[in-house]
């Protein structure tokens, strides 16, 4: 089982029994609306996380999706995780916060560490990310890792946000191993 640490996290494979932290995010609109799933009943929650541990199991491993637990209670509190190309020569990153721990410096710490993770462990090429252009937070939390913004794309993500389903611009931020090496 993987566990990747940072100061104050530890990153952690899925199990079942975090079902019930798992659905406290992932049912409640405040921490989807960006998102292209959700909100997530029971039985989208179940089928994640049998994804997940289906996912670990795999080789070649496409997919390392992580529990983002705090290290002094173990409370989970989010996921993560790295979605690897058929070549295993890039990835892209991906996270979710539950929104009682937003703006506490949590995912900058997550995001050096799957950079890390990826670069280091993984030894890829490129890793990248995508957000809908309204999320603050997140295309901030790419920023403060040291990813460059690749693409601002018209609207190119279809849905959520509020309850009218409409186009919104996504943008796209990147980083190639060279430039990892460059931030050590």
């Amino acid at each position: 089982m993987i566990k990747l640490s940072t100061k104050r996290l530890e990153l952690r494979e899925f199990q079942t029994s975090d079902f019930e932290d798992v659905h406290a995010y992932g049912s409640n609109i405040d921490n989807i609306k960006y998102m292209i799933w959700g909100p997530n009943n029971e039985e989208d929650t179940r089928n994640f996380l049998e994804e997940c541990i289906g996912w670990a199991e795999k080789s070649p491993r496409l997919h390392y999706d992580f529990a983002i637990t705090l290290k002094d209670s173990g409370q989970l509190i989010g996921g993560c995780g790295i979605y690897l190309n058929k070549d295993q020569t890039e990835g892209m990153l991906g996270w979710i916060l539950h929104k009682d721990y937003w703006k506490q410096g949590y995912m900058p710490e997550v995001g050096k560490r799957l950079l890390k993770y990826g670069f280091e462990e993984l030894n890829l090429h490129r890793l990248y990310a995508t957000c809908n252009a309204e999320n603050y937070g997140s295309y901030r939390v790419m920023e403060k890792i040291g990813m460059r913004k690749e693409a601002h794309f018209i609207q190119n993500r279809y849905g959520r946000v509020g309850s009218d389903n409409k186009w919104y611009d996504e943008f796209h931020y990147g980083m190639l191993s060279e430039e990892w090496r460059g931030l050590e």
